[in-house]
This record gives structure tokens, C-alpha cells and sequence, in this order.
């Protein structure tokens, strides 16, 4: 997912309403008709719809400024002015919207589909047929519209997906990532080759998970060291977690300990989310060595082995996340 954008500032701003029109009813055989004048248009709402296609910020980046339509003003004729067409701006789930000043929650865009209106447009004046009263047969006044709203809100992503991938750099998360959807991350035998979060899809017996491989952590993610804070957000709202932990690391032993300690540290729940111990590439002799020590090590843990070289153990991956994704023990 290149280009992808996580957060951004946008200022937003709704219509206007029209103004009501000041009009007397004029035909050539009532010369003195009484007033006529229509009501204004209601102002543009600021409206953010929700969308499942939708998967970044990058659509925003281009254009800071976005403003709904001024609500047209009344006509003579009892006619009303027309209302301004709303703004629409396209997020995808997981969105927040935030007071970028003091990080106020103003709206979590949580649901699948759907629109929220953020901003209410001006209600449109009244014309002046509205103010005929028994002492004023002809009022020669009306209202002005109601402004809109203005504000500077900065819009975040926090992904929902049903499984987040969580290890250190070069883990096998984008090759697991590969192995079992259609998403195609950038893979390389090097640490740090997911800079940005990729998304996939996988379909396992009739059911459809979306599942979420996040950068690598780094000791010290969950204090903000390097971009802690800015992918351990992202896992924030997944149902559960898989650990991968490359076998064929000399620190394989000790790895799921400093993964835990780092969730532990950025809070938000991640370290009691349910979740699976995966060991990766052990079609190499040190890495199914490593899952035999940590399957002993780890007894309250379900640890799986898997390559995702030879495909070996991926279908009971799979099948695990559809339980996890389902709240099923394991």
C-alpha cells in the first residue's frame, strides 16, 4: 500500500444559509398583492462517509480546504431558494477525528458503512411573507441566513482489521501476509521492508477476515522509540494478534517476552488481546530446533510452526485466525 497516509489536518467548513427575499406579489390586476418573498436555502452539511474501499488518507492530502455549498437566497413568488450540496468527505473505518490543539475525540468513525454528518449547514432566512401580520400588511424586511460552522479538525486512521501481525523486523510478516491473501507487500530479506501498514484479505471456509501486517517493532516502540507510536496505534483495534518470531533468530528464545513488554508499555489493551505464537521459516532446521524449545517454554501459549516458503502449517494458521477472529478458544 504505497503512499499510504495515517493522519492528516483538514479545515472544514458548511454553508451558509440563503438569505430570504423581500418581494410583493405584483400582477396586473392586483396592483397591490401582499408579500411573497421565499424562505433561503438551508447551508451544506460537512459530512464524512465511510467506506470499505477506502483504505488511507492520501485522497486528503492534496486539498487542506473543504467547504459545502451557501444555501441559495429566496425569490419572489413564495419560492424557496435552493439548499447547498453538501461536502463529502470519503474515510475508511477506524477513522478519528480529533481537535488537533488538544487531541479531543470529536468523532470515531467505528462503523463499517455509513455517513456522519460533522457539521450542520445555516439554516436559510425567513422572506418576508413570514412577518405579514394585522398591523404590518406589508413588511419590507427578512432574514438573513444563519452562517455555517468552520473548524480545523486533524482525521486519523486507526485500522480495524481481525488479526494484526506483530514482530520484530524481517519476521515473516509480509511473507505470511502474502501466503495467505491476495495483498502483495514488498518483500526482501532485510529488516524494515514494511514501512507502512498492508492490508489483505483471506477467505477461509466461507468466511472473509482482513488481516493487518503493521512495520516491525523495535525495542522501545511502546515508549515512541522510532515509529512506536505511530504503527502500535494501528493494531489498537484488531480482534486479536498473531506474534511471528523468526526461528531461525538467536534471539528466537526471548523474542515473545520483548514483544509482550513493548505492547505492555503502549497500553490500549494490546498485550490481553487474544492471540497466537506463530514460528516462522521452519523449513530451516534452526527454526523447527526453535519451535520445540518455545512450544516447552511457552505452555499457556498456543504456538504454531510455519513456513511460508514450503506452505507447510499454513492452512492451521489460517483455520486459528477464523477461531481467534470468532472468539473461540484455541
Amino acid at each position: 500500500m504505497r503512499g499510504f497516509i495515517d493522519e492528516t489536518v483538514l479545515v472544514v467548513s458548511s454553508g451558509n444559509g440563503g438569505a430570504g427575499a423581500v418581494s410583493f406579489r405584483r400582477e396586473k390586476f392586483v396592483p397591490k398583492g401582499g408579500p411573497d418573498g421565499g424562505d433561503g436555502g438551508r447551508g451544506g452539511d460537512v459530512l464524512f462517509r465511510v467506506k470499505q474501499n477506502v483504505k488511507t488518507l492520501s485522497h486528503l492530502t492534496m486539498k487542506h480546504a473543504w467547504r459545502a455549498e451557501n444555501g441559495e437566497p429566496g425569490k419572489g413568488g413564495n419560492r424557496f431558494g435552493k439548499d447547498g450540496s453538501p461536502v463529502i468527505i470519503e474515510v475508511p473505518p477506524g477513522t478519528v477525528i480529533k481537535d488537533p490543539d488538544t487531541g479531543e475525540i470529536l468523532a470515531d468513525l467505528t462503523q463499517s458503512e455509513g455517513d456522519f454528518v460533522f457539521l450542520k449547514g445555516g439554516i436559510g432566512g425567513k422572506g418576508n411573507r413570514n412577518f405579514k401580520s394585522s398591523v404590518n400588511q406589508a413588511p419590507r424586511y427578512a432574514q438573513s441566513g444563519k452562517p455555517g460552522e468552520e473548524r480545523r479538525i486533524k482525521v486519523e486512521i486507526n485500522l480495524i482489521a481481525d488479526i494484526g501481525f506483530v514482530g520484530f523486523p524481517n519476521a515473516g510478516k509480509s511473507s505470511l501476509l502474502d501466503a495467505l491473501t491476495n495483498a502483495r507487500p514488498e518483500i526482501a530479506p532485510y529488516p524494515f521492508t514494511t514501512k507502512v501498514p498492508n492490508l489483505g484479505v483471506l477467505s477461509v471456509r466461507g468466511e472473509t477476515l482482513v488481516l493487518a501486517d503493521i512495520p516491525g517493532i523495535i525495542e522501545g516502540a511502546g515508549e515512541g522509540a522510532g515509529l512506536g507510536f505511530k504503527f502500535l496505534k494501528h493494531i489498537s483495534r484488531t480482534k486479536a494478534l498473531a506474534f511471528l518470531i523468526d526461528g531461525s533468530d538467536s534471539r528466537a528464545p526471548e523474542t515473545f517476552p520483548l514483544l509482550l513488554n513493548e505492547l505492555r508499555r503502549y497500553g490500549s489493551g494490546l498485550s490481553g488481546k487474544p492471540r497466537v505464537v506463530i514460528v516462522t521459516k521452519t523449513d530451516l532446521p534452526e527454526s523447527a530446533a526453535a519451535f520445540e524449545e518455545l512450544k516447552k517454554s511457552l505452555p499457556e501459549e498456543t504456538v504454531l510452526p510455519l513456513s511460508s516458503f514450503t506452505r507447510e502449517g499454513l492452512e492451521t494458521v489460517a483455520l486459528t485466525f477464523l477461531k481467534l477472529a470468532e472468539g473461540q478458544p484455541l
